[in-house]
């Protein structure tokens, strides 16, 4: 019986082990696992400010080329401008129509002058080829010159050449009547072949340089006929020249006069501004009226608010397209009677 109840006594506490190890491994896992860690949200951070974008400068943008008629233009409009607004000491109290007048008056002198140099035509250019060609034949002459004295000196030299090597050759002769041995005599026959074909050779170049000499005297002799008639060619033509510069010599000296009373009496930069627009036009017209509505020199419409302003005659107006100098009809013919 004692045996009994201990083996009931061991299997009681041997159910009860298992569950209290149980129990046990579950409170040794409970502590095993940490607890969550609370993480707390991390606070939004706000973006940075973004700094703006530094706005790209735009290159500034080059000026359009402006064409020699539009360059021309707006220097003489600020001649112009200058001119009547400020006034130099020479103009000082001369109206802008007045300015205008004398620019016209000035014009109608110098193509007056214009008209006496076409009725010589040519003529000046004529002569002016004519001597450039007769300096040029003289100088060709005198290169010939020179040429030919090169030559016969050359010749000169030759001769003293030929000289020498017949000398040679009677020296090398008579010794060639003296040798001894083989050695000698060939030798010495060397000496007076190469002696010989020196003489041969000088006569070659002689007859050469004759043939040279004898080629520039001939070229001396044409260009000496051709010198003879530009020489009376040149006569001829200065004579024409001369008698037509004595039939208008005292008209052009009047007109001249009268250019230089009127340049004396218009502004210096306006009178340059003249000038060079006469140089730049093909007719040498730096002053124009107005015709059919349109500009005297080079027939470009103008347009009606500029023709009024041309037509109250309170600034010089120039053209947009040539740079004349513009005017109304009314002065231009009015200024043509007075003169």
């Amino acid at each position: 019986m004692a045996n009994k109840t201990e083996a009931k006594v061991e299997k009681k506490d041997a159910a009860k082990k298992p569950a209290a190890t149980a129990t046990k491994a579950k409170t040794a896992s409970a502590k095993a696992t940490p607890a969550k860690a609370v993480t707390s949200k991390p606070a939004a951070s706000k973006p940075a400010a973004k700094k703006p974008a530094a706005k790209a400068v735009p290159a500034p943008k080059a000026a359009p080329k402006k064409s020699v008629a539009e360059i021309k233009a707006s220097q003489i409009a600020e001649i112009a401008q200058d001119s009547s607004a400020v006034g130099g000491k020479e103009t000082k109290g001369i109206s802008v129509e007045d300015k205008l007048k004398l620019l016209l008056q000035l014009q109608l002198v110098v193509s007056e002058i214009d008209k006496i140099k076409t009725l010589r035509g040519e003529l000046p250019l004529e002569v002016q080829d004519l001597e450039d060609e007769i300096v040029g034949l003289k100088t060709r002459l005198d290169n010939y010159q020179k040429e030919i004295h090169d030559f016969e000196n050359s010749v000169l030299v030759q001769k003293n050449q030929i000289s020498e090597s017949k000398l040679l050759i009677d020296k090398y002769k008579t010794q060639l009547e003296q040798v001894r041995n083989n050695r000698e005599f060939d030798n010495l026959s060397k000496e007076v072949e190469f002696n010989e074909l020196e003489v041969e050779f000088s006569e070659k170049k002689i007859k050469e340089f004759n043939a040279s000499i004898r080629q520039k005297k001939d070229s001396i002799a044409a260009c000496k006929e051709t010198l003879e008639g530009r020489k009376l060619d040149l006569e001829q033509k200065q004579k024409e020249l001369h008698d037509i510069v004595s039939e208008t010599r005292l008209e052009e000296d009047k007109l001249r006069e009268k250019v230089k009373s009127f340049e004396e009496k218009i502004e210096s930069r306006l009178l340059n501004a003249f000038k060079r627009i006469r140089k730049g036009a093909r007719n040498g017209l730096a002053v124009v009226n107005i015709e059919r509505d349109a500009c005297g020199g080079c027939f470009n419409k103008i347009p009606p608010q500029k023709q009024m302003d041309i037509k109250l005659r309170k600034k010089i107006i120039v053209c947009e397209y040539c740079g004349r100098i513009m005017l109304d009809p009314e002065l231009a013919t009015a200024t043509a009677t007075a003169k």
